[in-house]
């Protein structure tokens, strides 16, 4: 299979350009279209003993992804091969193992209606109830293997219906998946000519047999949303809740608790203003209970994790709302949503999270006494989350929350940054952030207080040209402690770019680990293309995209990207 999947991307290239020829012939016969793309991640882990860190099984590992679609007038064919050889990547899903075919699907599309059986992808709403996705540099592919139907009666309804097993590995979970989903733009009835006022409805519901005895939970959960989206002139505002029925809590051994029956509910609101140099966005959410998986208790993966670990069979998305940083410091503290509830004991009880974000941004205009010849831009961020505030009991398993108010602080991130462009050349950015994280409650261990400054220049030598450098210092009064680090990057063309980059952990009260996380590579890109080399140290923690996050162990070697489109 493996060499049949590696045939193919050459042969799938040719296709494509024999396609893309202008033959008078083809004018007269419609052939459809081949286009996919190709991934490859490789990884070569090396020995660091100053690290004490020894190389896996299988130190040369591999991720590689080739996808096909063939297009023949309404008509659409994919498949997706994926390969995870010898092994996947450290800390990947152990579902993805060996090379197979990942997904596949036909669908058919015309203007009202669009029909697909196989593997598909969908988000309902902001996803708080169901979407299934895929984003490889997580190792998360949850994609849903059944039918959905579209409707379009009008432009301003769409419909949506679904049934499916959601993937898990190269195999699909138990629980079998029912959806429905609408959306209505009202503005044509209610005559807005200024405005836009768009409603949804959604229905979820997961059946999966249960193993328990005279259950006090149905089989079928049941779940339910309702949305609203305003927007008048240069102010929107956005609104959603999710209910899901009671169904059964998991214990500390990930486990249900016929005894621990809840049901779970989200609330999330956003709203915002950007007008004449000036945006403001907020978002606020609470979630009480809303772990929502496709079969209840995860799946044994080793001998120290679950399938949780790895974000697999997850039916829903619950992305951290807190700023995405660049810098590299900003990233040691990451959070990480916490939508479920967890008792660890009878001093850490959790049942979801409450809080928000405020983003506020500002331009200063040019040739003012701040703004200078070319402007200033500013940006403010603020964020905190907590558990819900009520009464909580260990034995036996029970509490009770209030819906206002806020209890135990898991993390806040206050930042500001200035960015400012001195000439046509010079480009200069200026960053301050306070974050508290309380490691205590999120991963076991103390809770820390950081002060991050960081200060950036780039210069362009012409629009293809660049130099970019950073430095950065972290201020921490546990755990690691502080940290300082510097990256150079360098922009040759649009085809050539190199950087290096180190931070150092030199306020770590153990002096074995005050070491330098190093990386250094580059990458060369042509037309759709795209190959990158590094070399370096990957500090063990939280990877993070778009607010989702796994954990990465400590490792150091070479790796190896490659991707194209065609």
């Amino acid at each position: 299979m493996k060499k049949a999947l590696l045939l193919l991307l050459p042969l799938s290239l040719c296709t494509t350009s024999v396609f893309a020829q202008e033959d008078t012939e083809q004018e007269k016969k419609d052939y459809g279209k081949l286009y996919g793309s190709f991934e490859s991640n490789s990884q070569w882990y090396l020995n660091d003993k100053e690290r004490n860190i020894d190389h896996p099984e299988d130190p040369i590992r591999s991720n590689n992804y080739l996808y096909l679609n063939y297009q023949y007038k309404n008509w659409t064919a994919g498949v997706q091969g994926e390969a995870y050889e010898p092994n996947a990547l450290l800390n990947y899903n152990p579902g993805f193992k060996g090379t197979n075919v990942g997904i596949y699907y036909l669908s058919y599309k015309s203007e009202k209606f669009d029909a697909t059986a196989g593997y598909f992808y969908e988000q309902f709403g902001s996803g708080l109830l169901l979407r299934a996705w895929e984003d490889r540099a997580l190792g998360i592919n949850t994609a849903l293997r059944g039918g959905r139907v579209v409707y379009r009666p009008s432009d301003n309804v769409r419909l949506t219906a679904l049934y499916g097993q959601q993937r898990t590995g190269f195999d699909v979970a138990k629980g079998k998946i029912y959806g429905f989903d609408s959306d209505f733009n009202l503005d044509k009835l209610l005559s807005f000519e200024e405005s836009d006022l768009s409603v949804g409805l959604t229905y979820v519901g997961r059946y999966e047999k249960t193993y328990i005895t005279d259950p006090n939970f149905d089989e079928l959960t049941n779940a339910f949303a309702g949305r609203v989206n305003f927007i008048h002139g240069s102010f929107y505002v956005s609104g959603e809740y999710n209910y899901k029925q009671k169904d059964a809590v998991l214990d500390l051994q990930n486990k249900i608790n016929n005894d621990f029956i809840k049901p779970g509910s989200a609330v999330l609101l956003n709203l915002g203003y950007s007008a004449n140099g000036l945006g403001v966005d907020a978002t606020f959410r609470r979630i009480e209970n809303m772990s929502f998986l496709s079969e209840r208790e995860p799946t044994v993966a080793t001998t120290e994790t679950t399938s949780l670990n790895f974000n697999d069979k997850v039916l829903n998305f619950v992305p951290a709302l807190t700023k995405q940083h660049h810098s590299n410091l900003a990233n040691i503290y990451v959070y990480q949503a916490q939508a479920k509830v967890d008792f660890q004991g009878s001093e850490i009880m959790k049942a979801g999270e409450t809080g928000g974000q405020i983003d506020i941004f500002y331009d200063i205009a040019p040739e003012t006494a701040l703004g200078g010849k070319y402007g200033t831009n500013i940006g403010v961020n603020i964020s905190s989350w907590y558990n819900l505030p009520g009464s909580y009991r260990l034995v036996p398993s029970d509490y009770d929350t209030k819906f206002f108010g806020v209890g135990e602080k898991y993390y806040s991130d206050y930042n500001i940054e200035v960015k400012k462009k001195l000439s046509e050349n010079w480009h200069t950015g200026f960053y301050y952030v306070n974050q508290f994280y309380n490691k205590q409650w999120l991963q076991g261990g103390e809770k820390v207080k950081t002060n991050i400054v960081a200060a950036e220049a780039t210069y362009n030598f012409s629009p293809s040209k660049s130099i970019r450098v950073e430095g950065e210092h972290m201020w921490a009064d546990a755990d690691f402690k502080n940290w300082a680090g510097g990256t150079v990057e360098l922009n040759l063309n649009d085809k050539y770019s190199f950087y290096v980059w180190d931070i150092i952990n030199y306020g770590n009260d153990d002096e074995s680990r005050r070491n330098h996380y190093y990386n250094f590579g580059g990458a060369y890109r042509i037309g759709a293309s795209r190959l990158a080399v590094n070399y370096g140290r990957q500090r063990g923690g939280l990877v993070c995209v778009g607010g989702v996050c796994r954990f990465v162990p400590e490792s150091t070697g070479f790796s190896l990207s490659l991707s194209t489109a065609f």
